[in-house]
């Protein structure tokens, strides 16, 4: 069994080697673009360029961590779950794909790292059962979640209304990753032993891949 599951990890690791390429981009509006204004400043393109790097990093990660899962409880009674908030990243990381074509910025150079590293966090935590599975969500999607409020209010301080396109795509994501904790808790995250432990770890680590895909 073991053997039929590592087969499959590596598979699924590798089919995930290419997604990170960026997309065509958005329409452009009579304005002259989609989402976000072109920058006033080096500051505010240096403030905007790590805050995109970073948030399509994160639903790169997200994604990687729910294909993770699937790979493992894909015949579970949670797999149609799982696949349904799988499928709102899936939303959430082809938008980014389009924001950071339209406004020329590079994705992060450690996207290969997060794409072996999100699929082994969600496939290890899914062989602890529903309960591991959903543990993880609850502490990935509550970094995420704070990581956009952090955004939202940096973007309400800078300029609410230029801005606005850009705050309703966060906000609305916000949203969703918040739906997705709450499913998680639903689910008996907490029933897992060692569920504070495993929590504090993995969001740790979510910190440390957000200080590290708005630098690098």
């Amino acid at each position: 069994m073991f053997g039929l599951t590592a087969g499959i990890l590596s598979r699924q690791i590798n089919k995930g080697t290419a997604s990170y390429k960026l997309t065509e981009v958005l329409p452009r509006n009579a304005r002259g673009y989609a989402v976000i204004p072109p920058p006033r400043s080096d500051e505010e393109k240096a403030l905007l360029d790590a805050m995109l790097r970073v948030d399509h990093a994160g639903e790169y990660g997200a994604n990687r961590i729910y294909a993770g899962q699937m790979a493992v409880l894909r015949r579970s009674q949670s797999a149609p779950l799982i696949q349904h908030m799988w499928d709102q990243e899936k939303i959430h990381l082809q938008k980014f794909n389009e924001i950071l074509g339209e406004n020329r910025v590079r994705p992060t150079a450690l996207l290969p790292l997060w794409n072996i590293a999100g699929f082994m966090l969600g496939a290890s935590t899914a062989l602890l059962g529903k309960a591991g599975a959903m543990a993880c969500t609850v502490a990935v999607e509550e970094s995420i979640s704070e990581h956009y409020n952090s955004q939202i209010r940096a973007l309400m301080e800078l300029d609410p209304d230029r801005y606005t396109e850009l705050l309703q795509v966060i906000s609305k994501f916000r949203d969703e990753e918040m739906d997705h904790h709450d499913i998680g808790l639903e689910q008996e995250a907490e029933s897992l032993p060692g569920y504070q432990l495993l929590k504090a770890a993995i969001q740790i680590g979510c910190k440390a891949a957000i200080y590290a895909s708005e630098r690098i």
